[in-house]
């Protein structure tokens, strides 16, 4: 599916919560369920139907659609409500979870490790897990050391898993799809600093396949590997690259398990040069893993070392001033690529 100049302009978080409504009025098996997202649990009766849409505004709306069976607030119980909704994908639902951020994934790693990571397997392929969870990601919006990691390389880790993190509006809405129509578990990753940015939709249905990159920019000389934001952030590094004569390749990985392995390797053959922005701290990150794969199968292409530009091993900052330091930046991708050109 490709945009077209005509295509109407909206949020990443308004193209997400088009795909949940797109996909409930397709499947009657596809409900919802997470903390605040119809107004909190047990006070509709009250006249607080839909105050919310949970903290991010995923689910604004849809109960007066689909009404209180469907659209289902919960406890505060992370490993009560995705417990509920490994059971209910297991037994023919097709729930989305809202779990707020990703650092709340320990409060209910057990259902989601050794649940519903592992489920299909144990019953030989004969049972189904078509299990979608919603999270947050990312520094940058003072959120503190608790709400404000990202922890993808860790789900990632986890066979049975798929793992996503949209891009853009448009990348949103294709992989929620995916995700909801998925037989698997999937997981899908959202930036917070992206919710809001507007960019092209289709209002059609439609789907991104997942366990594929795409390249957003084509180049030469370099080859720069983003993540969810920090592909806006390889782009503006290009833009700046240009410059000063040095054409990067963009490649927005948009897949994190299954890694469209190819995509990369062709373009590192290409450029022989590799930087990879990840937002996740550097020891065992995702771009840890792109490196070795790179080394492993197109070193011989190699011209000079791949550099990754990470966070740093660090919780995540408060202060405004070391949040701003800890961030990878376009600036941070161009010195790392002028480092290596040589």
């Amino acid at each position: 599916m490709t945009t077209t100049a005509a295509t109407r302009q909206i949020t990443y978080g308004e193209a997400e919560r088009e795909a949940l409504r797109e996909e409930m009025r397709r499947d009657p098996n596809v409900i919802i369920m997470g903390e605040d997202i119809a107004g909190a649990a047990g006070r509709q009766a009250q006249g607080f139907t839909d105050a919310w849409g949970g903290p991010f505004g995923s689910t604004k709306g849809l109960i007066q659609e689909f009404g209180a069976e469907r659209v289902r607030d919960t406890p505060i119980s992370e490993a009560g409500f995705i417990g509920a909704a490994v059971g209910a994908a297991a037994t023919g639902m097709r729930p989305v979870a809202d779990l707020m951020f990703i650092d709340f994934m320990g409060c209910c790693l057990d259902q989601i490790m050794n649940n519903a990571a592992k489920m299909r397997y144990m019953f030989g392929g004969k049972s189904k897990m078509p299990l979608t969870i919603m999270t947050r990601i990312g520094a940058g919006v003072g959120s503190a050391a608790q709400h404000s990691e990202t922890l993808y390389s860790m789900l990632t880790h986890l066979p049975g898993l798929k793992v996503v993190a949209p891009s853009d509006a448009y990348t949103a809405k294709g992989l929620l799809i995916s995700a909801i129509r998925d037989d698997d578990p999937v997981i899908v990753c959202d930036h917070k600093r992206l919710l809001g940015r507007r960019g092209p939709v289709p209002e059609e249905p439609y789907t991104w396949p997942i366990g594929k990159a795409r390249i957003l920019k084509p180049g030469k000389d370099v080859t720069l590997v983003g993540i969810s934001l920090m592909t806006t952030v390889c782009l503006d590094a290009a833009a700046a690259l240009a410059k000063d004569g040095v054409d990067a390749e963009v490649v927005d990985l948009l897949s994190l398990s299954p890694m469209d392995d190819e995509a990369v390797l062709t373009s590192v053959r290409k450029t022989q040069r590799l930087v990879v922005v990840d937002e996740d701290t550097p020891r065992c990150s995702l771009a840890t893993d792109i490196a070795a794969l790179v080394a492993d199968e197109a070193f011989d292409f190699l011209a000079a070392p791949v550099k990754r530009v990470n966070a740093p091993h660090t919780p995540v900052p408060f202060s405004r001033a070391l949040e701003q330091a800890y961030m990878p930046t376009p600036q941070k991708v161009v010195d790392t690529v002028k480092g290596i050109m040589g």
